[in-house]
């Protein structure tokens, strides 16, 4: 009976959307605890001066984990959408060939990841304030009921618009660039898709080139959700965009570009590593 039902499931195909989804987040809820360090200390770059020796001294070594509560919640929420996501609608749209045009694969990246973005921006609001705030170290529950108190349920979807624009751009490079990568590392090298060798180099391929097409939107992201819960520094992303170029000149929309990418690289592989081994487990398909 057993060889039986591994036989079975060894013939399950593509995962349901939920079944997707609910992969995803154990996925997601795994490889946060690795990454948020180098997260941290991306965040702490991007809002200004910083030094990691001041940090470890005045704050010490659990400050690499502030803000882990909402990030926890951040990725059950979005990364559940947008990597669980993607699969299906790729289906939908017919590209789940190896050889379907790149604008699909771009397309259900995209569109998952702007969907995850939001239902995961309230938390994606907490974890970048809670991350930024070098000075005390506030509960989550307390910076939630502040922050309501303050700006109500729209002080939560601050930086709405940058961080849907980021989701788009940064799961479509992902997911796009990984699949069609493991297309021609397979078809190159030997590898099969299920390799954890073939999903390691396109993982770490799809990093690099989501660091190039993210980084923009993800220093806009962090200045907007990082506003002061009782004040607004800018109107939107355009405002952000504006003054930031006005006041620090371009570079600062690439400010942090190598800690964006030792998470991003990081982060992609875990994420994209654990999705397909947790995939080949129960038997589907992988990406």
């Amino acid at each position: 009976d057993k060889v039986q039902n591994l036989r079975i499931m060894s013939k399950r195909g593509s995962p349901s959307a939920v079944e997707s989804m609910g992969l995803a987040c154990g996925t997601a809820l795994v490889a946060v605890n690795f990454t948020h360090p180098i997260e941290t200390v991306k965040t702490r770059m991007q809002v200004g001066a910083f030094s990691f020796g001041a940090m470890m001294k005045e704050e010490g070594f659990t400050a690499l984990w502030k803000g882990i509560q909402a990030a926890w919640l951040r990725e059950a929420s979005y990364t559940t959408v947008k990597l669980g996501g993607y699969g299906p609608i790729r289906d939908a749209l017919g590209a789940k060939d190896k050889n379907a045009p790149f604008y699909l694969k771009f397309f259900a990246g995209s569109l998952s990841g702007s969907i995850g973005s939001f239902f995961g921006n309230p938390f994606d609001v907490m974890k970048t304030m809670m991350m930024s705030n070098a000075k005390e170290k506030k509960p989550l529950p307390q910076l939630m009921s502040q922050m309501y108190a303050d700006q109500g349920i729209a002080g939560f979807y601050r930086g709405i618009t940058a961080n849907i624009m980021r989701a788009c751009v940064l799961n479509g490079t992902k997911m796009a660039c990984y699949d069609l990568i493991k297309g021609k590392v397979s078809e190159n090298l030997g590898y099969s898709r299920k390799d954890v060798r073939c999903q390691f180099i396109s993982a770490t391929g799809a990093g690099f080139f989501m660091t190039c097409t993210v980084s923009p939107f993800d220093n806009m992201r962090t200045r907007l959700m990082n506003q002061p819960t009782d004040a607004k520094l800018y109107s939107g992303l355009v405002d952000c965009a504006k003054k930031t170029m006005a006041s620090e000149g371009p570079t600062a929309f690439y400010r942090g570009f190598f800690p964006i990418w030792g998470r991003f690289a990081p982060q992609a592989t875990l994420q994209l590593v654990i999705m397909d081994t947790f995939l080949n487990i129960f038997g589907f398909d992988t990406i």
